[in-house]
């Protein structure tokens, strides 16, 4: 299995290069067609494209450092590098929406005359190269956060491209060239409001906050009822990266159950992993809790709803 794992990771990390080769050649591609043509929109999808040529290049080093086994520095291991990388990503392209939003505005403020047929052809060239580095990278997207972070980098290029082509069209055929600006304005609020989604996600995770599909209160309440367990206090419940969670918790049994702790373990570590998907589990055992000292918090203390 480690073998064809192995493969796997060498098709990603092939396929990570070739999207990052086409992106770089797709923004250069613009970012000259857009000087040439004087259009704002092909400009701004040229940076768009520079960002995500950018965010594959963080994702492949991401991806590499995954790779490296936990040591006496990093005893989770470099799991986390993926999601470090799509918060970047992701950061970065929300600024750059930003200050699209505000060249485009001077632009409607001050409409520039624009070369329509450079403009129509570089967003062409543009809209197939972003159309194959999607199909490159599809296949990881559904694997990976700061892949599908970069994949919806290069679908919203695609669009952008898109409404460039039609921007095009309309400066070609009726002069309108304050359809440039707009269009910028459209590609950059959509731009933003894709990374706001998957920051908030990224965000949660770098925070150590409880999966959404998982209630600790809910979980406590079922290892309660398992045999020889009296109560399961002090409940957290973190992700590593998007694949892998942790949980802790104290776990409180008579006496004269302490010599059964063993069974008791590996039966919660059982309903954990099989129920609740968690591999990492780390159990306090106690016959006394701990909360029942004058200067500890109590056992239970009242959880607040998500925010």
């Amino acid at each position: 299995m480690a073998h064809v794992h192995t493969h796997a990771h060498d098709g990603s990390h092939r396929r990570l290069v070739l999207s990052i080769g086409l992106n770089l050649l797709i923004s250069v591609a613009e970012i000259v067609g857009g000087l040439l043509s004087g259009s704002l929109a092909l400009l701004s999808d040229a940076v768009h494209n520079l960002n995500d040529t950018a965010s594959l290049g963080v994702s492949y080093v991401a991806r590499r450092l995954t790779r490296r086994q936990p040591n006496a520095r990093k005893t989770f291991g470099y799991r986390r590098a993926e999601i470090v990388g799509a918060f970047v990503n992701l950061v970065t392209l929300v600024v750059i929406a930003l200050f699209l939003v505000k060249e485009a505005i001077d632009r409607l403020l001050a409409p520039q005359p624009i070369d329509a047929p450079v403009m129509l052809t570089v967003a062409t060239i543009g809209l197939v190269a972003n159309v194959l580095t999607a199909v490159l990278l599809y296949r990881d997207a559904h694997e990976s956060l700061n892949i599908r972070s970069a994949f919806l980098h290069i679908i919203s290029d695609a669009v952008s491209s898109v409404a460039v082509i039609l921007g095009g069209i309309a400066i070609l055929l009726w002069g309108a060239y304050w359809v440039d600006p707009v269009i910028t304005i459209g590609i950059a609020v959509y731009i933003a409001l894709l990374s706001l989604k998957l920051l908030r996600q990224t965000t949660h995770i770098l925070m150590e906050g409880t999966p959404e599909n998982l209630d600790p209160r809910h979980i406590a309440a079922d290892l309660r009822q398992m045999a020889h367990v009296r109560d399961v206090h002090h409940v957290h419940i973190w992700q590593l990266d998007e694949h892998h969670l942790a949980f802790e918790a104290h776990v409180v049994v008579d006496e004269a159950d302490l010599p059964r702790m063993e069974q008791i373990k590996r039966a919660l570590k059982q309903r954990l992993r099989e129920q609740y998907g968690i591999g990492h589990v780390t159990l306090e055992f106690e016959s006394h809790p701990c909360c029942e000292e004058a200067s500890a918090p109590p056992c239970h203390d009242p959880l607040p709803a998500r925010q």
